[in-house]
């Protein structure tokens, strides 16, 4: 049995190709497992060969499949290949691989989640469907051709897959569901620091009834917002970066690469906002014992400074410290000991301006009293960092059991209400605690002093208050919460769990998105904070950058000063969040699918309006400085152009207009005069020159798709084609395209009135040394390129185009473009490279283009000189044309072709007309001699089968026939070598041949005469269509 092979039976199916390799869930030492273990998952190992198999026993096959030569069943194990001989495991249907699907069995793989992982996904594995070449191609091809059967490593994406999947089962990484990792982490962010410092003072500035404003504006703008996060939280998996990921992979690296260095900032100044909270209650506490070690101000840095050390520590230590239950519990039990207290009311705290609920002290509380210089705006700058606890759980994502999900976004909904818990402070704040108040016993009301605010009806006379120096009260104490309380160290308790559990969430949340974008490598020098560290991957350099920041912020030490400034970044965070859902819909991607539906794209955009509006008014001018901020950023992305793949929106609207534009643009009839060019290129890393000359005419006026057409059974070409045209700045489309011949394939490209018409090649300078059959090929493309109306443009350098033999042929297929090439030692290849291939790439500087315009073609021949000169390369470079003539009518000629220059409105240095064309040149034979047919020296029905045999053979009457046009190939060349010898480039009518008249290689030696030891040429023939014009 060892030569036989194993097969599932099938009603007498063939027998199978594939070894199926059986993998149990768990293996055992000495490999025995109930068969139910070792039921359901198999992998295929490869193709087999004859005789490559051991017998049944030897693979292992489970019970519940039968070994025999003819035909094998299974009623759980089906067989997959990956084509790369990669062993890959997967589930399909009941923990099968594929099913006997649609009744019989097959590699055909039904529908499974795992095949749309990323490489790196964490929570499943990523599995690869069988090809389509595994499952069209014919079956007698090498089946270890693209294999590691082969001997080929794993990619290095597949090994860090890997290294990641085996580091994450080994040390087991903390992870946070929603309960813990979303809403308990929103509602210490929402419960902050504001609603404990700073609620009482605002109600104090603006009153109850413009505080509630406040509130409700916020609520506005995160509820809105949160709508928004949740929509795009939805779309899709999300993995770490919080907001950062949710915009970039929404609106494209352009915006996401922007507001995440803008939102990380925020998060770390948002660290110094709430420590100087926690370091401001620590030192009203010392205050009030007479125990300051200073004075207030560098107290609060000196304690600020410890306490965010002390914070570094413990989210180094790991994030399992934060985000406790007993942190929400002691706030919980604070907020509440503040409204049981403030129906307390005793007379030990009245003379410090706290008197119960009082309607007269409501009333004169109910609308504002701004003092220095305080507005509505500035108060609400100060109060929105509380309203920033939406996005603290979507800071972490990466370390939630699963992101946003449906139920993830039902939970951020759920905070809401929590959220408009903040409604409740401000009511029993202005109705029970005037705004100043003395705190002596001593100043009661006296039947002297005329007094008429709600303290004197009380009995309390603080008018001296109005002279300033008072310490109590609304407006003068932030510590009004802990005299309301019923018990003052319960509000000093939560203030600490407030304060720090938030400090240390921004703390921890700043570095993570920070790391998220460091992983992406949007921008350069950056990479050293991705490095994580530990079984959580923490990003420990960035914990230290924001210790760093928000030391520095700490040593402001005023939260009214530090309050606005996170406000500016939040913002524009949320405008950025609400603008992507709007431009997403707008967009109408198919990739656009959030499984959140209560959303809505005008809301988002008014939403994003809101912030935008709120910004100016806030600060215009530290909104206009975060805008051209982010508008910097944005401009270095678009000009750096990421090696990003994320599907953004930005990508699909912009595909919306093109395809709009496009179909518009077929319906428009009339003369087309754009210059639409077709380069056939081949490998673009090989002909560098014509891409880049090309592209210096084409650039920003007319379309340039780069062709690589290939002959059907080429290998697959390498992607690093079109990565290769970005990197030497060129523009264009890149195809590949593989058929029979290469007119079909320049009929194929183009979409409606996008087509190109203009057929760019470089000149064939091997077409003596090599295959005559490649000639005639090469030949026959011009002449189809003129069937199908096309104009042609065939350059031609004196050291060539193709730099293959330079870089060598693997370079050229796989490797990245030559390096810039500055002053100093270099190999001698790299030397090689940065002359003719790269000499289009610079400024040419001043000199001629030379322009031999000998026959009409409509123009063309003109007209890309003059788009050259257009450009800033050839901007320096002037035009001179030449035409031919007569000798005895020169004078004429000239005045001629002046004033169709100037109707045509191109610039000319000056006008050679050429008399002597024709003129007799000097002999010539030796180039066609090779080619000749000499049909004189055998018999006619040997020559006509050699004819046939090699058609681009030169007959005697067809050498007599043109005698007259090769003598003047060779007369041109001559006089291209005395007239045009310096010049910077040469643009030349290209000689016509008529097809099926002219040989291949007779058409071949006139391009050879004409283009031989002159500067760069350009032979151009138009298809004779006008592209200049007379009128605008």
């Amino acid at each position: 049995m060892s030569g036989q092979k194993p097969s599932l039976k099938s009603g007498g199916s063939p027998q199978s190709r594939f070894q199926v390799d059986v993998v149990t869930e768990a293996s055992s030492a000495d490999g025995c497992k109930p068969p139910e273990e070792a039921r359901g998952r198999s992998r295929v190992v490869g193709f087999l060969d004859a005789g490559a198999l051991g017998s049944a026993m030897d693979i292992g096959l489970p019970p519940d499949v039968s070994y025999d030569p003819d035909a094998a069943r299974s009623d759980s194990v089906s067989l997959h290949s990956t084509g790369t001989g990669h062993t890959h495991v997967s589930d399909s249907h009941s923990n099968t691989y594929y099913m006997r699907t649609f009744g019989h069995n097959t590699i055909d793989a039904v529908p499974n989640i795992d095949f749309y992982r990323h490489t790196a996904a964490t929570l499943g594995e990523k599995l690869t469907r069988p090809s389509l070449s595994e499952l069209h191609d014919e079956l007698d091809k090498d089946p270890f051709e693209d294999g590691l059967a082969n001997g080929e490593e794993p990619s290095v994406a597949e090994e860090a897959a890997a290294a990641l999947r085996a580091k994450e089962a080994k040390g087991g990484t903390i992870k946070f569901g929603w309960v813990k990792g979303v809403l308990i982490r929103c509602m210490l962010n929402i419960w902050g620091v504001m609603l404990f410092i700073r609620m009482s003072w605002i109600v104090g500035q603006a009153g109850i009834g413009l505080t509630i404003a406040i509130i409700l504006m916020a609520t506005v703008v995160t509820t809105i917002t949160g709508l928004s996060t949740s929509a795009i939280a939805t779309n899709g998996f999300v993995r770490g970066g919080g907001a950062y990921y949710l915009i970039s992979r929404s609106l494209g690296p352009e915006f996401g690469g922007s507001i995440g260095l803008i939102f990380a900032f925020a998060n770390a100044v948002a660290v110094a906002m709430y420590v100087v909270g926690f370091a401001e209650t620590v030192v009203e506490m010392l205050s009030d014992v007479d125990a300051l070690m200073t004075d207030e101000l560098n107290d609060i840095r000196i304690v600020g400074t410890l306490t965010v050390i002390l914070l570094l520590g413990i989210s180094v230590a790991g994030m399992e410290w934060e985000a406790k239950i007993v942190l929400l519990v002691i706030l919980l039990a604070a907020i509440a000991n503040y409204f049981i207290g403030s129906f307390i009311s005793t007379e030990s705290k009245e003379p410090k301006g706290f008197f119960g609920y009082q309607s007269a002290i409501f009333l004169e509380n109910l609308g504002p009293d701004f003092r220095d210089e305080e507005t509505f705006f500035s108060m609400f700058a100060i109060f929105f960092p509380a309203a920033t606890g939406i996005l603290a759980g979507a800071n972490i994502s990466g370390d939630l059991t699963v992101s946003f999900t449906r139920e993830d976004s039902a939970t951020q909904l759920a905070i809401y209400p929590v959220y408009g818990s903040k409604w409740l402070p401000p009511p029993p704040s202005g109705s029970c605690i005037v705004r100043d108040a003395t705190g002596d016993h001593n100043d009661t009301v006296s039947d002297t002093v005329n007094c008429t605010d709600a303290a004197c009806t009380l009995g309390y006379d603080f008018s001296i208050c109005k002279e300033g120096g008072c310490q109590y009260g609304l407006i003068n104490d932030f510590q009004v919460l802990g005299l309301v309380s019923g018990f003052g160290p319960l509000i000093s308790a939560g203030i600490f769990s407030a304060t720090l559990s938030s400090a240390l969430a921004s703390l921890v949340s700043a570095p993570k998105v920070f790391q998220a974008l460091c992983k992406d490598n949007i921008y350069p020098g950056l990479g050293v904070f991705a490095k994580g560290y530990g079984k959580n991957n923490e990003p420990l350099r960035g914990y230290v950058l924001t210790f760093c920041i928000g030391l520095a912020f700490i040593l402001i030490a005023e939260l009214n000063i530090i309050a606005p400034i996170i406000s500016n970044f939040f913002l524009a965070s949320y405008a950025l969040i609400n603008f992507s859902v709007f431009h997403a819909s707008l967009a109408n991607s198919p990739g656009w699918r959030p499984s959140f539906k209560y959303f809505n794209k005008w809301v988002s955009l008014a939403g994003a309006i809101l912030c935008c509006v709120v910004m100016f008014v806030i600060n215009w001018w530290a909104a206009l400085v975060t805008l051209l901020i982010v508008l910097a950023l944005y401009i270095y992305v678009s000009y750096k152009k990421p090696d990003v793949n994320w599907g953004s929106s930005t990508q699909a609207l912009i595909y919306n207009q093109a395809l709009t534009h496009c179909m518009n643009l077929t319906g428009v009839e009339g003369p087309r005069q754009e210059l639409q060019c077709l380069v056939l290129a081949g490998y673009p890393n090989s002909r560098p020159a014509l891409l880049q000359l090309v592209n210096s005419f084409t650039k920003n006026v007319g379309l340039m798709v780069c062709a690589h057409v290939r002959m059907v059974g080429s290998e697959p070409p390498e992607p690093a084609g079109a990565y290769f045209i970005h990197s030497i700045h060129c523009l264009p489309l890149y195809v590949c395209i593989y058929l029979h011949t290469t007119s079909v394939g320049v009929q194929a490209v183009g979409l409606g009135r996008l087509k190109p018409n203009t057929l760019v090649m470089g000149f064939k300078n091997n077409w003596s040394d090599g295959d005559m059959r490649e000639v005639e090929i090469y030949i026959n493309t011009i002449h189809d390129a003129f069937d199908l109306q096309y104009g042609v443009v065939i350059l031609r350098l004196r050291d060539g185009l193709d730099v293959s033999h330079i870089q060598g042929q693997g370079a050229v297929f796989f490797s990245p473009p030559p390096p810039p090439c500055p002053s100093g030692r270099r190999p001698p290849h790299v030397l090689a490279l940065c002359v003719p291939p790269q000499q289009f790439k610079k400024k040419q500087g001043k000199g001629t283009i030379d322009v031999w315009w000998l026959f009409d073609d409509g123009g063309l021949t003109l007209l890309i000189p003059f788009l050259l000169t257009n450009g800033s390369k050839w901007g320096d470079c002037r035009i001179r044309v030449f035409i031919g003539g007569k000798i005895n009518r020169i004078d004429h000629d000239r005045r001629a072709m002046a004033t169709l220059l100037s109707r045509f409105r191109i610039d000319f240095s000056d006008i050679h007309v050429l008399g002597d064309i024709n003129t007799k040149p000097k002999k010539h034979k030796e180039l066609v001699e090779p080619y000749r047919l000499r049909e004189d020296d055998m018999e006619q029905e040997a020559a006509e089968r050699l004819k046939a045999q090699e058609p681009w053979r030169i007959t005697d009457n067809e050498l007599e026939l043109y005698k007259a046009k090769n003598n003047r190939q060779i007369r041109l060349n001559e006089l291209l070598k005395e007239h045009s010898a310096a010049a910077k480039l040469i643009v030349m009518s290209m000689p016509l041949a008529r097809k099926g008249t002219v040989s291949s290689a007779l058409y071949m030696c006139w391009l050879e005469t004409l283009s031989r030891d002159v500067p760069p040429l350009l032979l151009v023939r138009g298809n004779h269509q006008s592209v200049l014009t007379f009128y605008s």
